[in-house]
């Protein structure tokens, strides 16, 4: 079994983690659980905190991503991030769950061994890191939704400095029990990911923010994603949330990005709705891997 290294990013020191995730993304729907804006959209968090697994072993071999993790690894050098070896997986605690994306060639097993201490009881699922003795959770799967580069039509606007805090009033009146304020928006927009976000933000005919949706840049030939999208709670049922995501997409395609990517719960059928209606189609269903019993 291979040696696997975890280094403990803040922040500011997320520079290496998006590299190598930009150099997983592939052209189509992303494999693994995280996208380069997964880790984007975490970081509108000053204490957020990402994990990069590196190959502990000294010994190198050419590979077809050698290129791009020799630059990872010069990145990391000069950003002050200790590290040895070529980057093998990244990956961050979402709530009870370990979100990982790892290398196409990368030793799961190693990766899963290492991460036993990240999975005390209460961390009891994983996205992207199958884990021995654990089960697939078939009863909750999240389906992937791909969207291909077409015209578009849409109301969206780009959102800009002015629009910070409207933007942030859609997302709290679209998620229950959400705090994002502006300062976390900015917080995002200044963090080592915030050059791949690419945002739209829809108006009603009055003016008053409607929905919005933020868009992460993969990299050219490569797949985009949403992360977040929301419509404001008192402006749903026309149409809204399918123009702040058509114009998202729309921005995506224009940077270079050959599809774009949405994630939802299965059970979350207006979300699905709007995906389909904004002409996404379901590619897959993921499926977190979980503990027997939950503890």
């Amino acid at each position: 079994m291979a040696s696997v290294a975890r280094h403990r990013l803040s922040p500011a020191e997320t520079g290496p983690a998006l590299r190598a995730l930009r150099a997983w993304t592939p052209p189509d729907a992303p494999s693994g659980s995280l996208h380069p804006g997964d880790v984007g959209w975490l970081l509108r968090r000053d204490d957020a905190t990402v994990f990069l697994w590196t190959d502990a072993r000294t010994a190198t071999h050419a590979s077809a991503h050698a290129a791009a993790r020799t630059d990872t690894q010069a990145s990391a050098r000069a950003e002050g991030v200790t590290t040895t070896g070529a980057p093998v997986a990244v990956g961050f605690l979402d709530g009870p769950a370990l979100r990982v994306t790892a290398a196409p060639d990368a030793d799961l097993g190693a990766l899963a061994a290492d991460a036993e201490d990240l999975l005390v009881p209460g961390n009891d699922a994983t996205d992207g890191l199958p884990v021995p003795g654990w089960e697939p959770d078939t009863e909750e799967p999240w389906l992937v939704f791909s969207w291909t580069p077409e015209p578009v039509s849409s109301r969206a606007v780009r959102v800009t400095a002015s629009d910070t805090a409207d933007r942030a009033l859609v997302h709290r009146a679209a998620f229950t029990g959400s705090t994002l304020t502006a300062d976390h928006w900015r917080t995002m927009k200044k963090s080592p990911a915030g050059h791949l976000a690419v945002e739209t933000l829809v108006r009603t005919p009055a003016g008053e923010p409607a929905a919005a949706a933020t868009g992460w840049f993969g990299g050219a030939g490569r797949c985009g994603l949403l992360e977040p999208v929301g419509t404001h709670a008192d402006h749903r049922g026309h149409g809204y949330g399918r123009d702040a995501v058509r114009g998202a997409c729309a921005a995506l395609a224009d940077r270079g990005a050959s599809a774009v990517a949405v994630l939802t719960p299965a059970g979350n059928e207006a979300a699905a709705a709007l995906y389909r209606s904004a002409g996404f189609t379901v590619v897959r269903e993921n499926l977190d891997w979980t503990r027997p019993g939950g503890a």
